[in-house]
């Protein structure tokens, strides 16, 4: 059947694209070892040479005309890569960038096939979906169709546009003067010359052809909304955050959804939100839990715990609580497997200003005590390797490399624990009792307060964490 058909074609690409990789990563190690091999060669004749040079041998110093090669040379190499950049990126402008041709809205038949060797969009259900559809998909969810704006068919006036996409910078431009102080006549100032630049920059016209071009993604755009719509799929990135679509079966989505929520014992459903009472109920209960929140908040200003200053930057108006909801992307990890990675928006929540503060607080401090344990990215790994191996000499034939992966990271442990590994961190790592002048208590105080009072909702149901936290 056609499913069958789906799967065994996927399988197939897999293993041509693992094939791939494992070809390039061959190249790719060789080209490694010749680098670090003329690399050692160049280190250890440079060394003798400034040794030399230091030292004045005779007829084996670095000569002026020699320096100036070097210098020559080091700026040609500089130079021929800039240009190789400069190739590369002319080449993806010209293949996604290239002629437009009308969307194809009548393809015959299913289209079951994925895009190029580095695929952005990972195919998992039957569709309907033109090359041109695909294409646009397979440039991954961080590309962002130009001049939308610009060819808006809402009915406001380029004045409102303008005015509404300001907006959110002011906002951020008013914080910032807040924060360091400027005072009011120099921040009027500069917010003016801002806002003029940003005006006079939105009111230039596009060009027509990159117009054409808008508007020809727009209606690709529309397209594919319709036919998510008509064949019952879903369109989400994947959780690895690495520029991929993946593409599926609504229906079995949900019903994978629905199947960990029901499993996993880091939920606990209370109520359902829209039928309990006319939708009431759950209101009724989220102000009151703010109230609790708040009253808390309260005891520890009354106890010095925290001052005045801190307590009105914690207070949780009810009025502004926004109830989180939970969502879920797609993880591509596995083989042959599609399993599914759960998210809970936070921003305007019932503790979204206490967590907002204890990230501020404890972020820099713990990332200062693990930075020599932590790898921020794949640079900052391949430089911490480099010095575990050539620096400190630690690389031996017994060193093992492994990978841990945590699928549960965020809903591993229970509050308690969780509270009480904060305490003993910041017990071994601080040389007093206080970080920025609050507590150790303190801090976990606000933790039992965030940690024990995130609600979210997903479809028709409230549901409470159990354990952990939202990511």
């Amino acid at each position: 059947d056609d499913d069958r058909k789906l799967k065994l074609l996927n399988k197939h690409e897999k293993l041509i694209q693992r094939k791939k990789l494992d070809f390039v990563a061959i190249k790719i190690i060789g080209a490694e070892i010749k680098f670090y091999q003329c690399l050692r060669a160049f280190d250890h004749e440079l060394a003798a040479m400034w040794k030399n040079h230091r030292e004045l041998v005779k007829n084996k110093g670095m000569s002026t005309t020699l320096t100036d090669l070097i210098e020559k040379r080091f700026t040609g190499i500089t130079d021929r890569w800039r240009d190789v950049y400069n190739y590369r990126l002319n080449c993806y402008f010209r293949n996604f960038y290239s002629d437009f041709e009308p969307t194809n809205t009548n393809a015959d038949g299913d289209k079951m096939k994925r895009i190029g060797f580095s695929s952005s969009l990972i195919i998992d259900a039957i569709h309907q979906l033109s090359d041109k559809e695909l294409q646009l998909l397979n440039r991954g969810p961080s590309y962002v169709p130009p001049g939308q704006i610009s060819i808006s068919s809402s009915g406001q006036s380029v004045d409102d546009i303008i005015k509404k996409k300001y907006a959110p910078l002011k906002h951020q431009l008013s914080c910032l003067f807040s924060k360091y102080h400027v005072n009011i006549a120099l921040s009027m100032e500069i917010e003016q010359k801002i806002s003029d630049q940003f005006t006079d920059l939105f009111s230039v016209p596009i060009p027509s052809n990159l117009q054409q071009r808008a508007l020809y993604e727009k209606h690709l755009l529309q397209s594919i909304r319709y036919s998510l719509n008509a064949n019952n799929l879903i369109l989400r990135r994947t959780a690895d955050n690495m520029n991929t679509f993946y593409l599926g079966n609504l229906q079995e989505f949900e019903t994978k959804a629905y199947d960990y929520l029901s499993k996993s014992d880091a939920y606990k459903a209370l109520l359902n939100k829209d039928k309990d009472n006319g939708g009431q109920q759950w209101q009724t209960e989220l102000n009151q839990m703010v109230e609790s929140m708040n009253l808390l908040l309260e005891s520890l200003k009354n106890h010095k715990a925290v001052n005045i200053d801190l307590f009105n930057r914690l207070l949780v108006d009810a009025s502004k609580v926004k109830l989180p909801y939970l969502y879920f992307l797609p993880d591509v990890s596995k083989e042959n497997e599609i399993s599914l990675v759960p998210y809970i928006t936070s921003k305007h929540s019932a503790t979204w200003r206490i967590g907002k503060y204890l990230n501020e607080l404890l972020r820099p401090f713990v990332d200062k005590n693990l930075s020599t344990t932590t790898f921020r990215d794949e640079p900052d790994f391949m430089r911490k390797l480099n010095d575990y191996v050539y620096v400190e000499r630690h690389l031996r034939a017994t060193t093992l490399f492994c990978t841990i992966k945590i699928i549960n990271y965020y809903t591993l442990d229970i509050h308690k624990n969780m509270i009480d590994t904060v305490g003993y961190f910041l017990e071994d790592n601080l040389v007093t009792n206080k970080l920025e002048q609050v507590t150790i208590q303190t801090i976990k105080n606000l933790l039992h307060i965030f940690l024990y009072n995130n609600v979210f909702y997903y479809k028709d149901k409230i549901y409470t964490l159990m354990k952990g936290s939202p990511n």
